[in-house]
């Protein structure tokens, strides 16, 4: 069975509660639109089910099942923690997990209206979850490493999707971030992923943090980056006056892989325009928002 040949219904997630949660069974299914690696599956008012889709392994999710338990107590923000696991049978090859819910709509389909309190909160948030990392911590090529490794994918999407007009000052704050300092620190608990599809926004402010597929031990600029990424304009200084560990170099390197991450985010929205798979035509807009923001160091 191929990933195009398992569709994933409201009836395939309730056999597989019966079979393996049958108390769970019971409970409304709903589909959550969006996702791509994984589906999202509402699962009554407090739960939902993360099925394994596109990921060609199920590290992600079990890395989620065995360090977000140990991390939720402490962060100050609701994130998906595991209460069961769902295992690979016949019905399902692949594996996926009943998390708790995080209630809020996605920012990428929301917005931020209370800026000065949403860069408080992150701050807050980046604060207790950025601290050293245990030796067996996971640890990722793609996600934590100094700016100077990242160089191919961020060519890669500059190439993509950088307009003329900005090409030269984007390329500046890239290689001002390669040319940073690296992380002297011992490495630390970094999301990795943190962009408006993977955070949750109620009441006009950050509500939750989700998707902790990324989640490795490394350098804190990864995470740091979302002052631009996530926050409204003027927002950023507030941040990093209260997050108050990140130095100049930090800042710089954080400040190039907001860039790459905007580009990123442009080039998702660029795909979804021209219909390719995987595409999320929403992200155009915000990832061009967020390079202004970058570029104008705000």
């Amino acid at each position: 069975m191929t990933d195009t040949e398992i569709e994933i219904t409201a009836d395939l997630v309730r056999d597989l509660l019966h079979e393996q949660h049958p108390d769970l069974a019971g409970l409304a299914i709903r589909e959550v639109p969006g996702g791509w690696g994984n589906q999202m599956w509402r699962l009554g008012d407090e739960l939902a089910v993360r099925m394994q889709r596109m990921d060609p392994t199920p590290e992600l999710q079990l890395k989620e099942r065995r360090w977000l338990p140990v991390l939720a107590p402490r962060l100050p923000l609701p994130v998906p923690t595991p209460v069961r696991f769902g295992e690979p049978s016949a019905r399902f090859p692949k594996h996926w997990t009943v998390m708790t819910w995080v209630p809020g709509e996605p920012l990428d389909h929301g917005s931020i209206s209370r800026g000065t309190h949403a860069a408080d909160t992150l701050a807050g948030f980046l604060r207790a979850l950025h601290v050293a990392a245990p030796a067996d911590a996971p640890v990722s090529s793609d996600f934590g490493a100094h700016p100077k490794k990242c160089t191919d994918g961020f060519d890669h999407f500059f190439e993509a999707v950088v307009p003329d007009g900005i090409a030269g000052d984007v390329r500046a704050v890239w290689d001002d971030a390669v040319a940073a300092p690296e992380w002297e620190g011992p490495p630390v608990w970094v999301h990795g992923d943190l962009h408006p599809a993977n955070v949750v926004v109620s009441d006009g402010t950050l509500s939750g943090i989700v998707d902790f597929g990324a989640l490795t031990a490394g350098d804190p600029a990864w995470d740091l980056a979302a002052a631009w990424v996530l926050l409204p304009a003027g927002t950023a200084a507030r941040f990093f006056d209260l997050y108050a560990h990140a130095d100049e170099a930090a800042i710089r390197r954080a400040r190039g892989l907001a860039a790459m991450k905007s580009l990123f985010l442009m080039l998702m929205g660029q795909n979804g325009d021209r219909g390719l798979p995987g595409g999320k035509p929403n992200w155009g807009p915000v990832g061009r928002a967020s390079l202004d923001r970058v570029l104008k160091g705000i």
